[in-house]
């Protein structure tokens, strides 16, 4: 059975970036989705969690180059839309949340009124040049993810994707609803939320961002050694990494082994064209640097007012054996 239509939250007209924030804070927004169910290659669910507890502020990304042209030609891009589709476009103003799921939030960029298909989803974007390849296959997985968090908040059928690549590539891709996807989407996200209301944060996950929050959750140390020599999952945890760093680090040697050997093959040329790939080993252009080593210790008193606290970080060191 279909959900009734969405709740109209919050208007988005004249809202400020505190109370913008105030309120993304209390749920899931379309952005956060692929966030929250471990797909985006940007952050992390540890990292979203920070920002939903409060331990971290949300980055502000306004003078984000690559979103300041998203925000600028979002009404350009739709306008488009619009002429080359016939269709009718409008903005709702408004942040919406599931009928039955409340922590499922969404704002979207535009409503579409199509005189055969229904009301729908507008959803605005641009990509750079080397971006185009994730396109070629149809909408990115983080982009469906997006998509499929508006229609389970809307109800609606279905949300073109309309997006400008290198600035003059524009394409316009259709996601219809899928039940299914939307029910595991739905429990995924839910899931995530719990670990919000318990306090309690996700798994980490390997990422560069996952990395980034524990540093955040603790940025330095007591002093203390945990006996952990009794300890089977701890043991466990790190004889898997240890084997794993050591075939990296195997990989890692037999891999300049054979870059040398290509630079031996190349000896004083620039570069070589194979059968499938082109390399090269070129000079960079000469450049100087300032020794600010030997500055510091012959004029101190230049430097100083000069310095920058720098605070310290927390190192990972593995020591095998006794």
């Amino acid at each position: 059975m279909k959900q009734s239509n969405a709740v109209r939250l919050v208007s988005t007209k004249n809202l400020s970036r505190e109370e913008w924030l105030s309120v993304r804070g209390g749920g899931i927004g379309s952005s956060d989705a692929a966030v929250a169910v471990g797909i985006s290659p940007y952050k992390s669910p540890l990292e979203l969690w920070l920002e939903k507890t409060g331990r971290q502020e949300a980055p502000d990304l306004a003078a984000n180059d690559a979103v300041f042209w998203g925000t600028t030609l979002e009404h350009i891009i739709a306008t488009v839309y619009a002429e080359r589709t016939g269709v009718k476009v409008r903005r709702l103003n408004a942040v919406l949340q599931h009928p039955e799921h409340p922590f499922m939030l969404a704002n979207l960029d535009r409503v579409v009124q199509h005189p055969t298909d229904g009301n729908g989803i507008l959803e605005v974007k641009t990509a750079g040049v080397n971006s185009a390849r994730f396109w070629e296959e149809g909408v990115p997985d983080s982009y469906q993810c997006q998509v499929l968090h508006q229609l389970a908040v809307t109800s609606k059928e279905w949300c073109d994707v309309a997006v400008l690549i290198g600035g003059q590539d524009f394409r316009v891709y259709r996601v219809v609803r899928d039940d299914d996807k939307i029910a595991d989407l739905i429990q995924r996200e839910a899931q995530f939320w719990q670990y919000v209301i318990d306090d309690m944060p996700p798994p980490v996950n390997g990422s560069e961002s996952s990395g980034r929050a524990l540093a955040s959750m603790y940025p330095s140390d007591r002093g203390d050694v945990l006996d952990c020599s009794e300890d089977t999952g701890m043991n466990k945890l790190f004889s898997d990494y240890w084997a794993y760093r050591q075939q990296r680090e195997g990989a890692e040697v037999q891999e300049e082994l054979l870059k040398q050997q290509l630079q031996e093959r190349l000896g004083f040329a620039s570069g070589a064209v194979l059968s499938d790939a082109r390399i090269s080993w070129r000079k960079s252009k000469d450049a100087t640097t300032t020794d600010f080593k030997r500055l510091g210790e012959e004029h101190p008193d230049w430097v100083k007012p000069y310095e920058i606290p720098k605070p310290g970080t927390r190192r990972f060191i593995v020591q095998v054996g006794k």
